[in-house]
C-alpha cells in the first residue's frame, strides 16, 4: 500500500471516527424514541472507522500517532460547523503541537 493511499485512509477514518462520536452525542441529546437509531448508525460509523484505522501496513504506534493529528482536525472541524462552538487559543495551540509531532512522524516514514 502506498504511503500516499495509507494517508487517505487515516484521513478517511479520523472522519469516521469524529462522525461517529458526533452521531452517538447526537443520540443521548435526543429524544427517546430516536435514539436507538442515532445510537445504531454511530455504532456502525464507528465499526468502520476501526476497520479502516488499521488497514495501513504501519508500525501499530506510528500509525496511530500520524491518526491523531487527523482527529484532531476532523473533530476540530465538527465542532467548529457542526456544534457552532468556537476555537480557542489553548486548542489551537495544543493542535500545532499536534500537527508538529505528525509531522515529524510523517517525515520519518
Amino acid at each position: 500500500m502506498s504511503k500516499n493511499l495509507s494517508v487517505l485512509l487515516l484521513l478517511a477514518a479520523a472522519l469516521l471516527e469524529a462522525g461517529g462520536d458526533w452521531l452517538v452525542r447526537k443520540g443521548i441529546h435526543t429524544l427517546s424514541w430516536q435514539r436507538a437509531g442515532w445510537f445504531a448508525i454511530g455504532a456502525v460509523v464507528l465499526f468502520v472507522y476501526g476497520w479502516t484505522v488499521n488497514r495501513p501496513p504501519w508500525n501499530f504506534g506510528e500509525l496511530l500517532g500520524l491518526y491523531v493529528v487527523f482527529f484532531f482536525l476532523a473533530a476540530q472541524a465538527i465542532s467548529y460547523f457542526l456544534l457552532k462552538e468556537p476555537m480557542r487559543g489553548p486548542v489551537v495551540a495544543g493542535g500545532l503541537l499536534i500537527m508538529g509531532g505528525g509531522l515529524v512522524i510523517f517525515l520519518s516514514k
